[in-house]
């Protein structure tokens, strides 16, 4: 099994949690690294853009996924497409217990200089809330 961190609209009780059909793994998680998240554009989609290293230890949900919930989580976050998220592998940290447990886990993100500057950003953010979902909305296919 492998493990994806997810930090947004894929998250228990958000608006894309469908499409995550993994076994979520208790505990509070962050990633180890600092990275800068954003609510990108009209519909203030959440995205953790790379390279890491300023920002904030973003919070998130830790997931076991297998081959086929990757593949549809991949069509949501458009894997491959331009304007598409990209996923690789990050250090996260789970951080409600007496010692701090790390691991390694998937994550979807974008690199800082694929955003057009015209963008609109909303953040950094250190965690992706109910009141930013209450504004969520993605128009494509597929959601995002």
């Amino acid at each position: 099994m492998l493990q994806l961190f997810v930090y947004g609209s894929l998250k228990r009780g958000f608006p894309n949690e469908h499409v995550n059909t993994g076994r979520r793994i208790e505990g509070k998680y962050r990633t180890r690294e600092r990275y800068q998240m954003y609510l990108l554009g009209e519909g203030e989609v959440p995205c953790i853009l790379s390279p890491p290293g300023s920002g904030y230890q973003v919070v998130g949900e830790l997931y076991e996924v297998n081959e086929d919930d990757l593949a549809r989580m991949d069509r949501l976050e458009r894997i491959g497409e331009p304007q598409g998220y990209e996923r690789i592998v990050v250090a996260v940290e789970r951080f409600d217990s007496e010692s701090i447990e790390q691991a390694m886990a998937l994550v979807y993100l974008k690199h800082e200089p694929a955003i057009p500057p015209s963008t609109q950003r909303i953040g950094p953010l250190a965690e992706y809330k109910q009141e930013h979902a209450a504004r969520f909305y993605w128009r494509g296919a597929g959601a995002a």
